[in-house]
């Protein structure tokens, strides 16, 4: 199974300017210059995308199932209770 990575660049391209906003917001709100709340918001967007992208990519490599991601088929569950 490989890796679907077109799909992850467009959750990605949404995720960006989100975060952006969000954490812009945050630092504008505590009164820092729109400058630099943009610049904070930029860094830290980004950074929290390559940790999940990483952390996905090796939850995919593992096949571990995301409920989240749902990258991968759920498991069949053990349930005997029949």
């Amino acid at each position: 199974m490989h890796m679907p990575i077109k799909k992850w660049l467009r959750q990605y391209a949404v995720a960006l300017p989100v975060l952006t906003g969000i954490f812009t917001l945050s630092q504008y709100s505590k009164g820092y210059t729109l400058t630099d709340a943009v610049e904070f918001a930029l860094y830290w967007a980004l950074v929290t995308l390559a940790i999940f992208a990483v952390s996905r990519a090796w939850n995919f490599h593992r096949h571990q199932y995301c409920g989240l991601c749902k990258d991968l088929p759920a498991a069949p569950s053990d349930d005997k209770s029949n």
